[in-house]
């Protein structure tokens, strides 16, 4: 299991460089500086993990995409003036992503 080792690796960090992110690391068991992520463990624990019997984890995990895709596109979060955070990226109209929604 990996408790963050695998976030200090060179293949992680070659990941991030190739994709153009820049990856922030907050001190571990901080809400205060780690909310965000926090946070959205709540909220998936809550609405996805155990808002539902699943038959198996097998139907649990098979349900995570689905509700990460409602989470993000869908779901009016408060922090961001009841918006979908999708819409904080700005993206055109005419942007395929736009037309996924």
């Amino acid at each position: 299991m990996c408790y963050g080792s695998c976030y200090i690796s060179k293949a992680f960090h070659l990941a991030c460089r190739d994709l153009g992110l820049r990856h922030v690391r907050t001190r571990p068991y901080t809400p205060r500086t780690n909310g965000k992520a926090e946070r959205f463990i709540q909220t998936a624990l809550r609405e996805w993990a155990y808002a539902r019997a699943y038959p198996s984890s097998r139907h649990r995990a098979e349900a995570l995409p689905a509700w990460i895709h409602d989470y993000n596109w869908h779901r009016p979060h408060g922090g961001i003036q009841h918006a979908v955070p999708i819409s904080r990226l700005g993206i055109d109209r005419n942007n395929l992503l736009r037309l996924h929604s």
